[in-house]
């Protein structure tokens, strides 16, 4: 049965909501690097085919579809929340951090805002909805934007160390990023708090 990505929004539409945002994050699993979140605003009864999860779609896709989201929305924001941060607050209120972030960057302020899954304290109604990126448009767009950008920065990330192949996992704790984080060390940029590195760093010692 096909999905109505237009679901949440025809009917907050049919409200008199105007400017409806989505959000959601990309990078709560990795080991390495930032949780980044995008916020997007489509024109109204906009639809874009074959959009869906950025997790459900290819690279070579995302890519595509990131293009353009970021020529057709009426409006893109992005939240990133570094290592660091993630290591003090941990890794959910970084997520929520980051789309709080992202929202506060987009050029239009949202009347209504839907999120995958996440409750934020904003001025305006939110609606949290679970699997939010397999069901609404806007915040399928958001979580392309989200992802694309943060695969960008760690395959820039990965120019800096190569020897790590950030390129290809991207951060997330593959057997054989694994195996290079024993072969050459954990850099500045892994989030402590996280296992295996926390492990390790403990066996440090």
């Amino acid at each position: 049965m096909k999905v109505d990505l237009l679901k949440y929004e025809t009917d907050l539409y049919n409200k008199g909501y105007h400017l409806i945002a989505g959000t959601d994050e990309a990078g709560r699993g990795p080991l390495v690097g930032p949780v980044v979140a995008g916020a997007v605003i489509l024109p109204p009864n906009y639809y874009l085919e074959g959009l869906t999860d950025s997790k459900q779609l290819s690279e070579k896709k995302r890519e595509a579809y990131y293009d353009i989201i970021m020529r057709d929305a009426i409006s893109v924001g992005v939240g990133i929340v570094g290592p660091e941060e993630i290591d003090k607050i941990n890794i959910l209120e970084a997520s929520r951090k980051a789309m709080n972030i992202a929202l506060d960057n987009l050029n239009e302020s949202p009347d209504y805002i839907l999120t995958d899954a996440m409750k934020l304290a904003r001025d305006v109604p939110v609606l949290p909805i679970v699997h939010g990126d397999a069901l609404s448009l806007s915040i399928a767009a958001a979580s392309v934007i989200a992802k694309v950008t943060r695969d960008r920065l760690m395959i820039e990330f990965g120019r800096l160390h190569p020897e790590y192949e950030f390129e290809h996992h991207k951060g997330y704790p593959t057997k054989k990023h694994i195996e290079l984080i024993k072969k050459y060390g954990i850099l500045n940029e892994y989030r402590k708090t996280f296992k295996p590195i926390k492990d390790m760093l403990e066996e440090i010692k």
